[in-house]
C-alpha cells in the first residue's frame, strides 16, 4: 500500500509557538558574535503572547496568548535577561485549573452562554510596555495595566494610575512627549454608541487630565498619533456586533464586522485641553500602527501608518496560532497631510510599496518629524502569504531610501527598538529579538543604526525560546 504525504505549508517560525514558552531567571547572556557598543547602556523591554495553548486547547486568536516579558539589560558588567509571566488573574486561575476559563479577542466563555456574563474577559497583558521611573507597565488595550518591577519583572498587580476606576481601560499604545515628559492615552468604553476616553499622564504616569467623545457603534481603535500640539484618531469602518458576544456565540474577533460604507472617521483633539477640535470622514481603510505624526511649516499635519485595503489581517493573525497562514494582507507605508481645523485630507500617497508593519520612529522624534522611519518587512523574495516579517528596515523620509537588513534564511525579527548610545550623541543603535529557525533559537541583534545592511555589532544568546511578540520599548540608564 502506498502512503501518500500531503505536503506541508508549515513555515520554520511556527516553531518558535508550538510550545508555550519557557520562563528562565536572571541569565548573563553569551555574546555569540561581536561584542557590545561601550554606549549601549540601559535595558529593552518586549511584551508578546507567550503561551497559545493550554490543556491541549489551542487559543482562538494571536491576540489572546498570556503575554510574558523579556527584559535585557546592558551594563558595564555585560548583558543579562529575564523572561517571566505576566502573573494575571486568568492567567494563575487557567495555570491551576489546566484550562481556559474565560472569554477573550478570539474566544468565548466555556460552558453554559451565561458564563459569557459571569466570567470577565480575560486581560492577556501581552501587547506592550510603558517604562516608568519607578514600574513597568504591561498593556492590553481592553483593561487596565499591570505593574511590574523594572529589575525582577515580579506582577505588583493591576493599576489604575490614580484615576482609571472600575471600568476605565488603558491602551497599549501611549505616546510619550521627550521634551515634557507628558504622556497621552486612551481607552474605549463599548456601548452602543461607545465612548473614546483620553487621558493625560505626567512621567510618572498618574493620570492628570482625561476627556471623552462618543464615537459611533462599537469600533476597533487600537493606535492613534501625537502630532505637535493634537492628538489623532483614524476610526476604521470596522464595527463590532455586540448581541453574538453577549450570548456567547461568537467571541469579539468573530463579530467584527467590515463596513466600508462607513469610511473612515478621522477626529483632531487638542493635546492641552483634550477637546475636540475637528472630525471628517475619509476613505476606507483599516490600520493597526502609525509611525508618528507632525506638523508641517505650512500648519498641516503629516501622519505616516501601514495600511490595510480591508480587514482581512485580522484573520490571518487568527491563523498564526495553528502555526499556518494561508491568508495574504498586505500593508504597506502612507502618508496622509491633514487640515487641522477641518480634519480633511489634504494629500494621500504610498511611500513604499512593501509589505509591513511595526513601525517606530525615535523617541526624541514622536510628535515632530523625524527623518527615519524604521519597520519590520517581509523579505523581498519571501512567501508573503505564509512566512512572516523577516527584516527589519530603515526608511529615509529626506530621500525615500530604503536600508534593510539581511538576517538569512529562517530567521524572524520582531519589531525593531531604537536605543540612544550614552557615550556618542550621533550614535544610536535598533535592537530586535530573532528566532533563529535553523537551530530553534532566540537572539538579541544589536545594529548601528546607519548600517542596518551591515553585519549586527552583537548577537546575544537567549536561555530559551521567546515567540515572536508584539512591542517593546527601551529604557536608558
Amino acid at each position: 500500500m502506498t502512503t501518500i504525504t500531503k505536503p506541508t505549508t508549515r513555515k520554520a517560525w511556527a516553531n518558535a509557538i508550538s510550545q508555550p514558552a519557557k520562563e528562565f531567571p536572571l541569565t548573563p547572556l553569551s555574546i555569540i558574535a561581536g561584542k557590545i557598543p561601550e554606549g549601549l547602556r540601559g535595558t529593552l523591554y518586549r511584551n508578546g503572547p507567550a503561551r497559545l495553548e493550554r490543556g491541549g486547547e489551542k487559543v482562538g486568536h494571536w491576540f489572546d496568548g498570556d503575554g510574558a516579558i523579556l527584559a535585557v539589560k546592558f551594563s558595564d558588567n555585560g548583558a543579562t535577561g529575564i523572561y517571566r509571566y505576566v502573573q494575571t488573574a486568568g492567567y494563575l486561575a487557567e495555570s491551576k485549573a489546566n484550562k481556559y476559563l474565560y472569554p477573550n479577542y478570539g474566544m468565548t466563555a466555556p460552558g453554559p452562554f451565561w458564563n459569557q456574563w459571569i466570567k470577565p474577559v480575560k486581560n492577556a497583558a501581552n501587547t506592550s510596555v510603558l517604562a516608568l521611573p519607578d514600574k513597568l507597565l504591561a498593556l492590553w488595550e481592553g483593561g487596565k495595566p499591570h505593574a511590574l518591577n523594572l529589575e525582577t519583572l515580579q506582577t505588583q498587580g493591576l493599576d489604575d494610575l490614580s484615576a482609571l476606576g472600575d471600568n476605565l481601560s488603558f491602551s497599549a499604545h501611549p505616546k510619550c512627549d521627550a521634551k515634557t515628559g507628558e504622556i497621552f492615552n486612551f481607552g474605549v468604553t463599548l456601548g452602543k454608541d461607545s465612548t473614546l476616553n483620553i487621558y493625560q499622564s505626567n512621567s510618572t504616569g498618574k493620570i492628570q487630565q482625561k476627556s471623552s467623545s462618543t464615537v459611533s457603534g462599537v469600533p476597533l481603535v487600537h493606535d492613534f498619533v501625537m502630532a505637535g500640539k493634537y492628538l489623532i484618531f483614524f476610526i476604521p469602518p470596522v464595527r463590532i456586533n455586540l448581541l453574538p458576544t453577549v450570548f456567547g456565540l461568537e467571541s469579539f474577533s468573530d463579530a467584527m464586522e467590515w463596513k466600508p460604507q462607513l469610511g473612515t472617521e478621522i477626529l483632531i483633539f487638542d493635546r492641552t485641553t483634550l477637546s475636540l477640535v475637528s472630525k471628517s470622514v475619509a476613505e476606507p481603510w483599516y490600520q493597526w500602527h502609525f509611525s508618528n505624526g507632525y506638523v508641517d511649516n505650512n500648519g498641516e499635519i503629516v501622519i505616516d501608518f501601514f495600511r490595510y485595503q480591508d480587514f482581512q489581517t485580522n484573520q490571518r493573525l487568527k491563523q498564526l496560532p495553528t502555526g499556518e497562514i494561508q491568508l495574504p494582507a498586505k500593508s504597506t507605508l502612507w502618508q496622509v497631510r491633514l487640515d487641522p481645523q477641518t480634519a480633511k485630507v489634504k494629500s494621500s500617497e504610498e511611500l513604499l510599496d512593501r509589505d509591513g508593519e511595526f513601525p517606530i520612529v525615535p523617541q526624541e522624534n514622536v510628535g515632530e518629524f523625524s527623518r527615519y522611519t524604521f519597520m519590520s518587512l517581509h523579505g523581498k523574495n519571501s512567501d508573503t502569504t505564509r512566512e512572516i516579517y523577516s527584516t527589519i528596515a530603515r526608511f529615509d523620509h529626506k530621500t525615500n531610501n530604503l536600508q534593510e537588513a539581511n538576517l538569512g534564511e529562517n530567521h524572524y525579527p520582531v519589531e525593531p527598538i531604537y536605543a540612544p548610545d550614552s557615550l556618542n550623541p550621533n550614535q544610536s543603535w535598533v535592537l530586535t529579538v530573532v528566532y533563529d529557525g535553523n537551530n530553534n533559537q532566540s537572539e538579541v541583534w544589536v545594529f548601528d543604526s546607519e548600517r542596518l545592511d551591515d553585519e549586527p555589532v552583537c548577537k546575544l544568546g537567549l536561555p530559551s525560546v521567546v515567540p515572536m511578540g508584539f512591542h517593546g520599548t527601551w529604557k536608558a540608564g
